[in-house]
């Protein structure tokens, strides 16, 4: 999978975030894991859901045990999410939703976007969020605050670090929240949710600052 692919990649080439790049790689096969198995098309908040996922469940805390601190095995909202995440995936892609919503939730599960994302389009780039549970993508106005609506370009700013240049830190100062954008036309390579996830330097300069971010990623950075 190009996710974990790029995960590898980035973990030799950025050491300080290598352990975190290293963990997301084992979730993220695990996660291939779940995609691959024969599941029942369920609606995602079905309470009939939970018994086909349990074995998989089950599976994630052994991994939990072995790879990460005893507290984290035992967040059973964070490791619920984790088996969930895939399932949503494969649902969201045979669903044929409309991928040109403009609304700030995902249109397919109503989730809170966790990465924007910024591709070649004529000579510049076309904004789209990606969902940060079932990683449906859609069209977004670049000028626009995903959280309150904002559209006052002073009060948008973007941010920029020499490590990624390639990485907009997109912040509201009305609602004090913000994202990352990974630029596509800048880095053809980058994988959205991974480079989101490398560049926590990001995150912590920005908090830092005073923002919040408007949706934690996978591993709840």
């Amino acid at each position: 999978m190009k996710r974990i692919e790029r995960a590898q990649e980035l973990a030799k080439s950025i050491p300080e975030v290598a352990e975190l790049l290293n963990f997301y790689v084992e979730v993220a096969t695990f996660q291939c894991s779940v995609a691959q198995a024969a599941l029942p098309a369920l609606p995602l908040d079905s309470p009939d859901l939970d018994r086909p996922l349990q074995p998989h469940l089950d599976r994630l805390v052994k991994l939990m045990h072995r790879i990460a601190p005893p507290e984290v095995s035992q967040e059973s909202a964070f490791l619920r999410h984790l088996v969930l995440q895939p399932y949503a995936e494969c649902q969201a892609r045979r669903s044929g939703v409309s991928r040109t919503s403009v609304q700030p939730l995902c249109p397919f599960c109503g989730e809170k976007p966790v990465v924007a994302v910024l591709r070649p389009e004529g000579e510049g780039g076309k904004r789209s969020l990606i969902c940060s549970l079932c990683s449906t993508e859609w069209e977004f106005r670049r000028l626009l605050c995903p959280h309150c609506g904002e559209e006052d370009k002073e009060k948008i700013p973007i941010y920029t670090a020499q490590q990624f240049p390639y990485i907009r830190l997109e912040a509201c100062d009305t609602c004090h929240t913000y994202m990352k954008a990974v630029d596509l036309t800048k880095n053809g390579l980058a994988v959205p949710e991974v480079d989101e996830l490398a560049s926590l330097a990001l995150d912590l300069w920005a908090s830092e600052k005073g923002y919040t971010k408007l949706q934690l990623n996978l591993l709840g950075w």
